[in-house]
């Protein structure tokens, strides 16, 4: 099983008392990076990629790790026009802390043969069928109240072993988070496939899940709590 990734900066890890935690991660940061390198010198005979390069590499460190440092190292570079404009746009989605050494775990590859191994990253990504911002009712200023709604939560702060589709979908029923502007960032719901009940915050939220994309079984548990609890579903 992959190691779970620390998404936080060093100077936080510091003030929290994670610093090891912190240290461990980053040292898998660059350890995945060097294993990216490998792959990709393993497997480009000098004009094509292997379609299949990325999936040792994410069966070992972790999708979340692997676009970690793909992301990482699109910022880094940034300024390299060899990357596609869609990559560089791909890369900026994800908020990478910048620690003075990031670039310990920028992949050093050809950038031209490293845009090709990051299209075919995202493939693998694609595959798992994540909800995201396009199976979310647009949200403009964050103006929607998430009362009673049913929202995705981001893939991207997901844990390596929950990435399941499924387990993104969160009733959001109550907090200040719910409301739009609010100084609170708490919003009190329960995720539907196991009905856990917990808190996450707005900003970890992707936005409210179009009705037409929430999935049979889901709908299903809506009727149940509204059945049992009265609810009035937006």
């Amino acid at each position: 099983m992959p190691k779970e990734l620390y998404r936080d900066s060093r100077k936080d890890a510091v003030e929290w008392g994670e610093l090891d935690l912190w240290r461990e991660s980053y040292k898998e940061n660059c350890a995945c990076a060097r294993a990216i390198e490998k792959a990709i010198a393993e497997n480009f005979d000098g004009m094509h990629l292997n379609a299949d390069v990325a999936k040792g590499v994410i069966a070992e460190y972790g999708f979340q790790r692997v676009n970690w440092v793909l992301s990482n190292t699109l910022n880094e570079k940034k300024s390299d026009g060899r990357f596609s404009q869609d990559n560089k746009t791909w890369g900026r989605r994800r908020y990478v802390p910048h620690d003075e050494n990031n670039w310990m775990f920028c992949v050093d590859s050809h950038p031209a043969v490293l845009d090709g191994f990051i299209n075919l990253a995202r493939k693998e990504w694609d595959a798992l069928g994540m909800y995201d911002a396009r199976h979310c009712i647009e949200e403009i200023g964050e103006q929607l109240d998430y009362t009673d709604r049913v929202c995705i939560f981001n893939a991207q702060r997901m844990k390596e072993s929950h990435l399941h589709p499924e387990e993104q979908i969160f009733l959001a029923q109550s907090g200040f988070g719910c409301q739009p502007n609010s100084r609170g960032t708490k919003v009190y719901g329960r995720f539907l496939c196991d009905d856990e009940e917990c808190y996450v915050t707005r900003q970890s939220l992707v936005g409210v899940m179009k009705d037409e994309c929430i999935p049979e079984w889901a709908q299903a548990k809506l009727a149940e709590l509204r059945g049992d609890e009265g609810m009035v579903m937006a």
